[in-house]
């Protein structure tokens, strides 16, 4: 076995909280050029990433980074006002959160500031204890692979970044990927549900432009896979109560997804869908879900966010969820246009259709969520309580938090 570090190439830059030490490393590296549309700035690629000198065996997504369905799916970026909290940005609540023990976790997200790449007596590569084995997707930042842990054999999905690639990103006039990577980070810090993706350890060596993010390794499928429009009602009643569990714990904790679509939800091999990808995700307050950026999937954005207006947040995860629900029961998108531009008018002008036949209870509830107005839209709560959602199953069971049965 050999050991390598990387040298250090400039100081440690400060400003950075928590468990990063971010430094500006490696030559500069322009980012992916993109497209206005409106209020809108939508990235004309994803290939975001900065190669590693690891090989890259089979591109695909992972925690719903990627999509192959071309521009109109591809997420966005705008840059015409910063996505705020009406107080304080996303991160302030989070430090805030974090620093008085608002957190759901019993055991802590393990932290990790020694980084050793190295291999192991059969070649392959490690970070640390773990054994790299094939590369598993790839996203905007960084690139998802299936490591295997040394000590205990267990599989887990890291995702990979460079540091100097991040700060070098520019996702708004004063906030570049950095912003949305470490704001992930401290979103899945303190989270911790049966129907989201757990994240487990954090490396990040603040001599070393390489950091990681340690997730539990879902052994399933995405919803979706092969088998869009034939899950079946059943099945898919199935998945959408574990994404409305989910999403219900996320808003009960004053957090919102942005970006609700399949790729982003993984099936277990015991068949439970967990929320993964949190890279766009935002925290508010005081219940005042009330956003600005809108750097969701445009397929899954909700009409109030194609005006460029504010929207509250906790409705336009819930639009998304009932795009969701119709691409599992159907196989495609309820407004999905030839242009960018032509898919927004569609979601903001063209009424809902769908087919005859459809089950009665099927229908309301699709067309309760898939409301135009947010104001009149269908919430979780009602969702929760719609007859075909409950269908035998009966009611979601309570999940008994953590952070709130402590205090």
């Amino acid at each position: 076995m050999f050991i390598k570090r990387n040298s250090v190439q400039k100081k440690v830059s400060e400003g950075f909280c928590g468990c990063f030490g971010f430094g500006s490393f490696g030559k500069h590296r322009k980012a992916t050029p993109v497209r206005s549309l409106g209020n809108h700035r939508v990235a004309t690629s994803q290939e975001l990433l900065l190669d590693e000198e690891e090989e890259d065996e089979e591109e695909g997504s992972y925690n719903g980074d990627a999509t192959d369905t071309g521009d109109v799916t591809d997420t966005g970026k705008e840059d015409d006002n910063e996505f705020r909290s009406p107080v304080k940005r996303s991160e302030e609540i989070l430090k805030a959160r974090i620093l008085n023990g608002m957190i759901c976790r019993e055991i802590p997200v393990k932290e990790t500031h020694e980084l050793i790449r190295s291999e192991d007596e059969d070649g392959n590569k490690m970070v640390n204890q773990y054994i790299r084995e094939y590369k598993i997707g790839a996203g905007s930042y960084g690139k998802v692979v299936l490591y295997r842990n040394q000590d205990d054999g267990k599989h887990y999905a890291i995702k990979s970044f460079h540091k100097s690639h991040l700060l070098k990103l520019r996702v708004a006039p004063s906030e570049t990927a950095m912003s949305d990577v470490l704001r992930e980070v401290m979103i899945m810090k303190i989270l911790s549900h049966p129907n989201i993706v757990n994240l487990v350890e954090v490396i990040d060596d603040p001599t070393m432009d390489h950091f990681y993010m340690v997730l539990e390794y879902v052994e399933g499928k995405w919803v979706c896979e092969g088998a869009a429009g034939d899950l079946g009602e059943d099945k898919a009643r199935k998945y959408l109560r574990d994404i409305v569990c989910g999403l219900m714990y996320l808003h009960a904790h004053d957090i919102v997804h942005g970006d609700i679509k399949p790729d982003n939800l993984l099936v277990t091999a015991s068949d439970t869908v967990k929320i993964g990808d949190f890279s766009v995700s935002q925290v508010f307050e005081d219940g005042n879900d009330e956003l600005r950026r809108s750097p969701g999937t445009p397929v899954f954005t909700a009409p109030e966010c194609c005006l460029g207006l504010t929207y509250r947040g906790r409705a336009a995860d819930t639009w998304a969820v009932g795009v969701t629900l119709y691409y599992m029961v159907f196989g495609n998108y309820p407004f999905l246009g030839d242009t960018l531009q032509d898919t927004y008018d569609k979601i903001v002008h063209n009424s809902l259709d769908l087919p005859d036949g459809l089950d009665l209870l099927l229908k309301d509830l699709i067309e309760g969520i898939l409301c135009k107005d947010p104001a009149h839209r269908m919430t979780l709560e009602a969702i929760a309580e719609h007859p075909w959602f409950v269908g035998e199953e009966g009611p979601l069971p309570k999940y008994p938090c953590w952070c709130k049965r402590d205090r």
